[in-house]
């Protein structure tokens, strides 16, 4: 799944090329460029909401330049439609819409449209298809704030907020990242571009929002595909037929030097002893999992306990899918909705991954330390893990203490 979205997101970055009426050897060149980018083959590699944010952030910037360029209202229908489903996998989706309402007021020769029928049939689609998931946030207090306050205090950090920086540059590669810049100023300079300029503007203000509230630089993974779409165009029309066929293996060459850090392509032993698992961190979160649930087990299968509590969902997620003898729990983000253990699991209990003995929990003993085997310093290396004689009251009291929202 992961795999045919980010393959859809590369065919959404050559359309929006040809939208932006780039010749066929430009969207080829776009193509290229997306495809063999680290945020692609990163997306394309795992399947989470960002996967999807991607492409259909990426659908909405190329149905609005649809919109604008031909001067046809009716699109903005369509840019309603897939940005309503967008808010249902990721809020970005609603910064992104913003954002483009910002560059189209900004920009004269098509703010006409925010008068047209049809731009706000498109929002009022949007907006009844994002209801539910709106209704479900009120009816529990807006917990995607209380996540997204998390974000921005761990990572608005000066030093964060460099490597958002950094991070944005190698986002596809330092090369394609020239390239965008290059389109989105040819957005402001090209009157034949005018109409188009709005996503130039929307994309300025997603980076200057993000760089402030500690957003991360793959949230504009969507918006990227247009920029480097007007940019290979620029390219394609001022360099020869030779010098295009340079351009594109340069790309892609500056694309694929970041495979070893975003795919699986080394040992796991030469992987941890390598410093590419800090430049991308979940290359480095997917190794390991086996062996933390034999870990878990071990332990399980010496203490008799009768259920697993772990710190985060993908503890949880990891072994439910290798499997255990007992249920596994997490009050951890959404993972937390599946509920709390069954009062009658009262214990004993393995804790997997909190680094304090939490309160609501007695006995505790730590009984085994995770090892990934490789070496990886990653987000569970060293966790402990815990046999407790079982909670202090019964689960369904204690779950509103065990339930938390983190990054």
């Amino acid at each position: 799944m992961p795999a045919l979205l980010a393959a859809s997101l590369v065919v959404v970055a050559a359309l929006t090329a040809r939208e932006l009426r780039a010749g066929p050897t430009a969207q080829v060149l776009t193509a290229l460029t997306v495809a063999t980018g680290a945020v692609t083959v990163v997306l394309g590699h795992m399947l989470s909401t960002a996967t999807t944010d991607a492409l259909l952030s990426a659908t909405v910037v190329w149905l609005a330049a649809r919109a604008l360029v031909r001067d046809d209202a009716r699109w903005w229908l369509a840019v309603g439609l897939v940005g309503g489903v967008g808010l249902l996998n990721k809020h970005l989706v609603a910064l992104l819409l913003v954002a483009l309402v910002i560059g189209v007021a900004a920009t004269p020769a098509v703010r006409h449209h925010l008068r047209s029928p049809w731009a706000w049939c498109g929002a009022l689609v949007a907006l009844v298809l994002w209801a539910p998931n709106l209704w479900w946030q009120a009816s529990r207090g807006w917990p995607q704030l209380a996540l997204a306050a998390d974000i921005t205090e761990e990572y608005g950090t000066a030093g964060q907020r460099l490597g958002f920086v950094l991070l944005l540059v190698v986002l596809l590669s330092p090369v394609a990242t020239v390239l965008a810049v290059r389109g989105a100023a040819r957005l402001w300079r090209v009157s034949a571009l005018e109409r188009a300029r709005p996503v130039g503007v929307a994309a300025v203000v997603l980076v200057l929002v993000y760089a402030v509230t500690g957003g991360k630089a793959y949230y504009l993974a969507g918006v990227l595909p247009a920029l480097v779409a007007v940019g290979a165009d620029a390219l394609v029309r001022t360099s020869t037929r030779a010098g295009v066929r340079r351009a594109g293996v340069v790309l892609a060459l500056a694309g694929m030097v970041s495979w070893p850090a975003a795919l699986p392509l080394l040992p796991a032993s030469v992987y941890g002893g390598s410093v590419l698992h800090d430049v991308i961190e979940d290359g480095g979160e997917m190794i390991g999992w086996p062996e933390l649930v034999a870990q878990v087990q071990d332990a399980v299968d010496r203490s008799g306990a009768v259920v697993v509590v772990t710190a985060n969902y993908g503890q949880a997620g990891a072994l439910e899918w290798y499997g255990t003898t007992v249920p596994v729990h997490s009050g951890h983000n959404g993972y937390a909705d599946w509920g709390p253990p069954p009062d009658t699991l009262a214990g004993p209990v393995v804790l997997v991954g909190y680094r304090q003995v939490p309160s609501w929990l007695t006995g505790c003993r730590t009984v085994d330390t995770i090892d990934n085997g490789a070496g990886v310093d990653n987000e569970e290396q060293g966790a402990p893990v815990r046999v407790c004689d079982g909670p202090t009251e019964p689960w369904s009291t204690v779950w509103s203490q065990v339930r938390r929202l983190s990054t």
